[in-house]
């Protein structure tokens, strides 16, 4: 399963029912689907409180990872905003390396 920031932005509900499904967990219920959204948003997930979280509000789904620096996974939500951080040299490589890896399977990374 192939996804983009891109899309997931733009199709966040499908783009969870999608990944669901894909995991053997289907979700329908439009509820749910909104619960999960919420739970995996940059704004939960961008606070310690996730991280230090027990709490076990879907059984189904479960959005807490080990104990771990926030700004070591999150910088701000704007797309294409990876290219602030790389030279141009290193797009260049960067966008090489992925068309060779990528080659055949039916996905193109998209550079602008």
């Amino acid at each position: 399963m192939f996804l983009t920031y891109e899309e997931m932005i733009v199709h966040t509900k499908d783009t969870v029912k999608g990944v669901a499904a894909f995991l053997g967990k289907p979700v329908e219920e439009e509820k749910e689907v909104e619960e999960i959204v919420k739970m995996c948003s940059f704004e939960k997930l961008s606070t310690l409180e996730v991280n230090k979280s027990e709490d076990k509000t879907s059984k189904r789904f479960s959005c807490n990872i080990a104990y771990f620096p926030n700004s070591i996974f999150f910088r701000k939500v704007m797309v294409g905003d990876w290219m602030n951080h790389f030279t141009p040299e290193m797009i260049k490589r960067l966008y090489h390396i992925t068309k060779q890896k990528l080659q055949g399977s039916g996905f193109e990374f998209r550079f602008d």
